[in-house]
């Protein structure tokens, strides 16, 4: 956390995360998928050896087992926004076993290793794809490799006739795997739509957050934070999602590299640009690479955001008003202006209040 004068800034890791108080931002690297590789420890050896003590005749074996190695846990940490750590350090590796002692002394277990990602995460194996851990819950746990079994010493081969056995076996190597992290941004609220369409904007005006704003598409390139504030509720995070444009379901643009962080908002902000000739289109645009992206996003919480108003004369406002009554749930304002602003927090805040009261 920044102190500047008295405003705050909490950075989270690729982008940051500012509050009514801080009207600076922070620009950084945003990496939200990254590899690394994990590497649990080999099981330690057994060992060879024979009590001996005088006046103690042929003692017999007393070699220890070796250790386990330590296993490699992923764990989920609320206090951790990005992957940005693992753009320094790739490689982790859990503690080796203690080989086996004389005196029937095992090894010691080999200390695990804890990989803290952020919540939101997605832990996959890299080669085959399977999912195998999503951190959804604080301090959440998973373990991802397991540590090698130790070796026997000579003292688990006695019997009643090999009572000298002098063969130990070496430990079991830990598993080893390419792990795939992607982190999934947890909003509360996610603002959509085609590029130019005043999202960064809309964003500026009901956070304190600072986004680039540009008149020219693709100005926001990674997604941008924000949290909206109200006296009467809880404080809700707003993500502003790059621009989408037809196919990016598919792969084409740059949205499709960011729509994975609309997939745990709660409600959707469409904000088309009203000014355009082709708002109808525009709104199918959004609704269609949405669905096509996973279908399940075609029945969130939405509401059209109708932005640009400030560009509409009364005329124009008027036949724009059976094309907003044609969606269940519909706001004309201006984020440049301000226009409307009021009513839109009205909305977001009253929707997540109805969906709480609906859990």
């Amino acid at each position: 956390m920044f102190r500047h004068g008295q405003a705050f800034l909490y950075v989270q890791g690729g982008f940051a995360l500012a509050f009514p108080s801080c009207p600076v931002s922070l620009a950084m690297a945003f990496i939200d998928v990254a590899k690394i590789h994990v590497q649990a420890g080999d099981g330690g050896g057994g060992c060879v050896s024979f009590r001996r003590e005088k006046y103690v005749a042929k003692g017999g074996p007393n070699g220890g087992d070796g250790g386990r190695g330590g296993s490699v846990f992923i764990r989920a940490n609320r206090r951790l926004h990005s992957l940005l750590d693992f753009k320094q350090k790739i490689h982790f590796k859990a503690e080796r076993g203690g080989n086996g002692q004389g005196k029937d002394r095992h090894g010691a277990g080999g200390g695990n290793c804890v990989v803290d990602v952020p919540l939101g995460a997605v832990v996959s194996d890299a080669e085959s794809g399977e999912q195998l851990f999503e951190c959804l819950k604080d301090g959440e746990t998973a373990r991802v490799v397991r540590g090698g079994d130790g070796g026997f010493g000579n003292a688990h081969f006695a019997s009643s006739i090999n009572r000298a056995p002098r063969t130990a076996t070496p430990g079991q190597p830990g598993e080893g795997r390419w792990l795939r992290v992607e982190l999934k941004l947890i909003a509360d609220v996610g603002l959509v739509g085609l590029p130019n369409a005043g999202k960064s904007t809309l964003l500026s005006k009901l956070s304190a957050a600072n986004p680039r704003i540009a008149p020219y598409p693709f100005t926001t390139l990674e997604p941008q934070l924000g949290v909206l504030q109200s006296p009467d509720y809880p404080p809700c995070i707003i993500a502003d999602i790059p621009g989408l444009i037809a196919g990016a379901h598919a792969g084409v643009g740059l949205g499709h590299t960011f729509l994975r962080h609309v997939e745990r908002t709660r409600i959707l902000l469409h904000v088309v640009d009203c000014s355009s000739e082709t708002v109808a289109e525009d709104i199918a645009t959004i609704e269609r690479e949405l669905a096509l992206y996973k279908e399940e996003l075609a029945g969130r919480r939405k509401v059209l955001v109708l932005n640009k108003a400030d560009l509409l004369d009364d005329e124009q406002r008027e036949t724009l008003q059976p094309l907003a009554a044609r969606h269940d749930d519909s706001l004309i304002l201006s984020g440049l202006t301000g226009d409307g602003i009021d009513a839109l927090k009205a909305r977001v805040f009253s929707c997540l209040a109805e969906m709480d009261k609906n859990k």
